[in-house]
């Protein structure tokens, strides 16, 4: 069944005839991608990629039934991108744009409480599932259909989680984005992954900065035994002083617990396999499958 992006999703571009959304719905239309269609101001009634154009998601919603949403617009305008396909109801919304404002997010967040949409990042890589579609920018060549499922922080580190993972493929690929206010966390990503009747395991890929790793280690110690699956897990930034930022806004340490040692530590006590590595982590995760 694999989980967010399914057989059934119906899928438009939000920006989709400027020059990152064309690009990325080409290469998405070329992985056999259900896009049933674009949204772009002011170009509705027009066709583009042979797709159909939209001014709005409510319009195209109306003539396509489509459920979720990719969005590549600016980041002044990301934010009421996002509350534009909430408003319309879609199933999922998957924002691949980075740099928003962080106050921009928290407007999001709050408009969102009590929505039925659930939004992926911003700043993320997007969501996969091989064989079926992908919206975002994870590459469709180097993911194979399988059981495991991965959730990552990182893009290019959920990328090597497909590469480490090729021999047991994925059931589906989940890059939640490093932003410190964003839509799905490891605890959502895992929880989907949990009653995923077509995933055996988890990879999951953290970060220094922030909480969110220790929160889903947490989150595994609860599953009863009926329940529970073998986990895998890489937390990047080790050798990172205290400060130091990476790639992402939320990936700065500015307490203990926010080092990759703790979060490591925490992910340990839940039983989950942690790999030291990344190029270990197909590794992990067969040990703990085997476990």
């Amino acid at each position: 069944m694999a989980v967010l992006l399914t057989k059934d999703s119906k899928i438009i571009c939000q920006g989709f005839t400027g020059a990152q959304g064309t690009f990325h719905s080409e290469r998405a239309l070329e992985y056999n991608t259900n896009i049933v269609g674009g949204v772009t101001p002011e170009k509705g009634g027009s066709t583009h990629l042979n797709v159909p154009v939209f001014n709005t998601v409510a319009e195209a919603k109306k003539a396509t039934e489509c459920n979720a949403s990719g969005v590549f617009v600016p980041p002044p305008f990301a934010a009421d991108a996002i509350l534009e396909a909430v408003e319309a109801e879609l199933d999922l919304v998957v924002c691949i744009t980075d740099g928003i404002p962080t106050s921009d997010m928290q407007r999001v967040r709050r408009e969102m409480k009590g929505s039925k949409t659930r939004l992926v990042g911003p700043n993320c890589p997007g969501v996969l599932t091989p064989g079926v579609g992908k919206i975002g920018i994870i590459p469709g060549h180097i993911c194979k259909p399988g059981r495991i499922g991965v959730v990552s922080r990182s893009g290019t580190l959920s990328y090597e989680s497909a590469v480490q993972t090729a021999e047991l493929g994925q059931s589906t690929i989940i890059g939640i984005g490093g932003d410190p206010v964003n839509g799905t966390n490891f605890v959502d990503a895992l929880e989907l992954f949990l009653k995923d009747d077509e995933t055996d395991g988890i990879v999951l890929i953290g970060e220094i900065g922030g909480t969110a790793e220790i929160e889903g280690a947490d989150f595994i110690k609860t599953w009863g035994q009926s329940l529970k699956k073998p986990v895998a897990a890489f937390v990047a930034g080790a050798a990172a002083p205290k400060g130091r930022k990476l790639g992402h806004a939320g990936a700065i340490v500015n307490s203990g617990a926010e080092t990759a040692d703790a979060k490591k530590d925490a992910l340990r006590s839940a039983g989950v396999e942690v790999s030291d590595t990344i190029t270990k982590i197909g590794d992990a995760m067969r040990k703990a499958m085997r476990s």
